[in-house]
């Protein structure tokens, strides 16, 4: 098997070349990209319906054809989902990646096609580990398996053509036959959808493989180190699969985790950072000392970047590669060989680097808590905690969430800091109600919580009633636009306000 290393380097170094050929001509690339997007789209609705036949540049493009949120497309989303074909693309669409919802849906549907698949995400995959090849040459990666920690989700049927689930359990289903010889689990194990019994099957059925990468988001990868830990009575990872090299990494900021798994894992692990979502494969880290990851310029996605202060205007203004400044925050605008056209994604970006491009995710244009994979949104929260107060006849008067992180022995969860006019006889029963409330809105935070395997019960800390009124006051900041944000993820502004109300109290 070390045979193999050596000629997959030397095919990584050739397929490097290709990745060189882009990162020279960006401008380029990108035209080349929309020409082809629009050649495919006239052929559908969407194209008829905006005349993509007489769209021959790109500001064309962009005067003729309205930025859209999920809200937008949903009706051609459920009219696909029912059967309808040509209607985004002009290819059949028979998945879709079930993911977060928006502010109006518990989830949201993602067409995926099969040039999405296999000239987005797969051609990204290997475009990934070519990457890594390069600035790993004596690499022995493909001399042992992938650990792939899929997601919470099983193909559901819709009809006999149309099926749905987690992307990573699409991109897992629609996989080469070859990547079974270099992945592990077998994949009916992969794709099970209950947590606690997949959890203990991954940590069984693999803890004997010779595991050289794993791929995941850190709040399940964590777990599952955990468990073998605990079946191997090892001190370390790296003592139960000495050839593991490689941790893949995306979804989720991984600062908070960093420290846990350097103890967990334990030394010589290489750490890659990959901005993988269900509408498309954007970036990945090419380089371990870069600051942001590469943008994939060549796989199928078109990009434009709206100032952050042109969100909610009338004709948001976006601009592309040339124009776009390091350390300015934009929001993605997407149109993708998936059928999505001038799509707001809803995360916000920066550049740290142009030529090449470089980029690190900054967060979401709405506030958002997503430290364990959950991306509960605003929207989410306001709606639970009006729930419940009214299931208890009770009246919160300002609110604010955030992280506790995982610590020794215990999950994470989310803490609220709630101030009331009226409070609850019982904390616990309004716990109880909160939670379920969020559950019941939120797909994603519904699958962390399940069974506390992820994210257990929040923790209710009741403030004084005038809390944030005072805080706001002693910033300077009370009354006008001025409010409490919401959602954070981090603790920086939880623990501020619980030394400032234990300062009030005394």
């Amino acid at each position: 098997m070390k045979l193999i290393s050596p000629t997959i380097s030397r095919l990584a170094r050739i397929r490097n070349w290709r990745i060189e050929q882009w990162i020279q001509d960006p401008i380029a690339t990108q035209r080349e990209v929309l020409q082809d997007l629009v050649t495919h789209g006239q052929f559908a609705e969407v194209g008829r319906l905006y005349g993509f036949n007489k769209l021959f540049n790109v500001r064309e493009f962009k005067k003729s054809i309205p930025i859209v949120e999920y809200d937008d497309i949903k009706p051609f989303v459920e009219r696909m989902m029912n059967g309808e074909s040509n209607l985004l693309w002009n290819t059949p669409v028979n998945w879709f990646a079930k993911s977060s919802g928006t502010t109006s849906y518990k989830s949201k549907f993602i067409p995926i096609t099969n040039e999405s698949l296999n000239d987005c995400h797969y051609q990204a995959s290997k475009d990934v580990l070519s990457m890594y090849y390069c600035f790993n040459p004596d690499s022995d990666l493909l001399t042992g398996r992938g650990l792939v920690i899929g997601g919470s989700h099983q193909m559901s049927m819709l009809n006999e053509e149309v099926q749905f689930g987690d992307l990573s359990a699409v991109l897992l289903q629609n996989a080469p036959v070859w990547s079974s010889w270099i992945r592990t689990p077998e994949l009916s194990i992969a794709l099970l959808d209950e947590w606690e019994n997949k959890l203990e099957q991954l940590a069984q059925s693999t803890i004997a493989e010779n595991v050289t990468s794993i791929s995941g988001v850190p709040t399940w990868t964590l777990l599952l180190i955990r468990r073998i830990l605990e079946i191997s009575g090892k001190s370390n990872l790296k003592e139960v699969w000495p050839n593991l090299e490689l941790y893949i990494h995306g979804g989720v900021s991984f600062l908070p985790y960093r420290e846990q798994f350097k103890q967990l894992v334990g030394e010589g692990m290489h750490y890659m950072e990959i901005y993988n979502a269900s509408e498309g494969f954007f970036a990945a880290q090419d380089s371990p000392d870069a600051d942001g990851m590469l943008l994939l310029l060549k796989h199928g996605i078109f990009y434009e970047f709206m100032p952050i202060a042109e969100y909610g205007s009338a004709n948001p203004i976006t601009i592309g590669l040339k124009d776009v400044e390091v350390g300015v925050q934009y929001a993605l605008v997407i149109s993708t060989n998936g059928g999505l056209w001038r799509y707001l994604v809803g995360d916000t970006i920066m550049f740290t680097t142009t030529y090449p491009f470089r980029i690190k995710i900054t967060g979401r244009l709405k506030h958002f808590i997503n430290t364990f994979g959950e991306e509960v949104m605003v929207d989410n929260t306001d709606r639970a905690i009006a729930i419940a107060c009214t299931k208890l006849n009770i009246l919160a008067l300002d609110y604010t969430v955030g992280p506790v992180y995982f610590s020794e022995g215990n999950n994470g969860c989310h803490e609220w800091l709630i101030a009331f006019e009226k409070e609850p006889k019982n904390l616990d029963e309004f716990r109880y109600e909160l939670d379920a409330a969020l559950k019941s809105l939120n797909s994603d935070y519904e699958a962390k919580r399940h069974k506390d395997i992820a994210l257990r019960m929040p923790m209710i800390k009741v403030l004084p009633k005038d809390t944030f009124n005072n805080w706001l006051f002693s910033k300077g900041k009370l009354g006008g636009q001025h409010k409490i944000p919401r959602l954070s993820n981090d603790r920086k502004l939880l623990d501020e306000l619980l030394a400032f109300a234990a300062g009030s109290i005394l």
